[in-house]
């Protein structure tokens, strides 16, 4: 099973997914662990998460619970 955890003002945690980029090669990933993916856009390893959301001050509000449409 697919699950996202949006962290508070971090990264979004991604388990259960195989990710690959736009040439169509996986990312290598050690099974079982989740992922982070940045969403601050600061991060010098996108698509994932570096940190640089703490040190940039990123601020998110959107939850889960705010997504319309379902």
């Amino acid at each position: 099973m697919t699950k996202i955890t949006v962290m508070t003002s971090g990264p979004y945690l991604v388990e259960g997914v195989e990710i690959i980029d736009s040439e169509g090669k996986p990312f290598a990933i050690e099974a079982g662990k989740p992922v982070a993916l940045c969403r601050c856009g600061a991060s010098a390893t996108k698509p994932f998460c570096d940190g640089a959301h703490v040190k940039i001050g990123f601020r998110a509000t959107e939850t889960a619970a705010s997504v319309k449409g379902k």
